[in-house]
């Protein structure tokens, strides 16, 4: 670790702003952790949705994720450190009132304002750190950010499953986690980032044709992962069948390896490069989907379900490898640009994934390695040069 804090360098120009999106970043990790937790047991047992109530819930709190690229008209009016502070506030009071909207449109006006201040919160912080830390400190940055977030998972399971014990009622605890959240935006909000001049960044739509592999790679990622968010723990439950201990430990034991695997993807990215590193990724998924897809044995799935979630962060590497090939005053456009086409299966896998599922319950993960073979042959084209700073 004295390495890592070596390169970081934090007695620097960016320590303010290490501090600033560190605190930001739990904060974000509290509140939607706390409110994934809770959500499916509020929903059905206390709102009594259906499943297809909630397949519409699930389709709209996928729409600002997609509309990231209103990002960058934002910035016209805010600046970018205080977009982020803002959208986690907004994050912040949608969970507090979560709890009172116990009707299905109440749902869904509390995912959609919840949803808003996550990924507009996660676009704002990933073109802050690739601003603020150079070409080898930013997959350190965001490998730590990795890390501390599986560390608050752990946590807020811990506190929710201390709270229902008590039988503190789902409202109430919706409160304390959005007032917690609004509380650290306050102090957050006492702290100026701002230590040095940075690259003004572009305040329009960036979409160049030397990025374009970038778009894709981030396209494929996307609907990787909504198979994966959509699929996995269901073909565990459904044909495997998981019980809620046995899916809330895996949770638990991949929270706790994702704590000591992130920092070490990120050295492996400065040691390896972001080509490396994905093809390791995306030759592992290809293995994991067919595993999905074809073997019968509930504990090995279940350990491919940990290998799914281990190799996650790798996807780090995508945004690192922007670093290293976009224009610096292209980084807060590119990154609302590829967060919104990241999304942009998110609006079609899941309808389209249950409909094959319907058909056959293998469709979905062969699906998942026809893309990770795409994402193979795109990723081989990647070239970077080894970071000097």
């Amino acid at each position: 670790m004295a390495r890592t804090k070596e390169t970081l360098d934090l007695t620097s120009k960016n320590r303010a702003m290490y501090r600033y999106l560190m605190i930001l970043t739990c904060v974000v990790a509290v509140g939607f952790q706390g409110w994934r937790t809770l959500y499916n047991n509020f929903a059905i047992d206390e709102v009594g949705i259906t499943a297809l109530q909630n397949g519409i819930i699930q389709s709209i709190r996928e729409i600002p994720g997609f509309l990231s690229l209103l990002v960058i008209y934002l910035l016209l009016i805010f600046k970018e450190h205080r977009l982020v502070l803002y959208s986690v506030l907004f994050l912040g009071i949608s969970i507090a009132i979560a709890g009172y909207l116990d009707s299905f449109v109440g749902l869904i006006f509390s995912t959609f304002l919840l949803s808003t201040g996550m990924h507009y919160s996660t676009t704002c912080n990933k073109s802050l750190v690739l601003q603020y830390f150079d070409k080898r400190q930013s997959p350190i940055v965001f490998a730590r950010q990795g890390s501390y977030k599986a560390l608050i998972n752990i946590g807020i399971g811990i506190v929710i499953f201390i709270f229902s014990t008590l039988e503190v009622p789902t409202s109430i605890i919706y409160l304390i986690i959005g007032i917690s959240v609004i509380s650290a935006v306050i102090y957050a909000s006492r702290i100026d980032p701002i230590t040095n001049i940075q690259t003004k960044q572009r305040k329009t739509m960036v979409l160049k044709r030397k990025y374009w592999l970038y778009y894709i790679v981030n396209f494929l990622s996307g609907a990787r992962r909504q198979i994966f968010v959509v699929f996995a723990v269901f073909i565990l439950v459904q044909r495997h069948h998981y019980t809620i201990m046995m899916v809330t430990g895996l949770f638990i034991l991949n929270n706790i390896i994702t704590f000591f695997i992130s920092p070490l993807i990120g050295r492996m990215i400065n040691r390896f490069d972001e080509r490396r590193v994905l093809l390791t990724e995306y030759t592992a998924m290809v293995f994991i989907f067919a595993g999905y897809a074809f073997l019968d044995n509930a504990w090995i799935v279940g350990v491919l379900y940990l290998l799914d979630n281990i190799l996650y962060p790798c996807s780090m590497a995508i945004n690192t490898y922007f670093h290293k090939i976009g224009d610096p005053e292209d980084i807060a456009p590119s990154m609302a640009m590829g967060f919104t086409i990241n999304h942009i299966s998110a609006v079609v896998i899941p309808v389209l994934g249950g409909a094959l599922w319907m058909l056959d319950y293998q469709i979905p993960f062969i699906l998942g390695i026809i893309l990770s073979l795409f994402s193979l042959f795109f990723v081989n084209k990647m070239r970077t040069a080894p970071p000097t700073k």
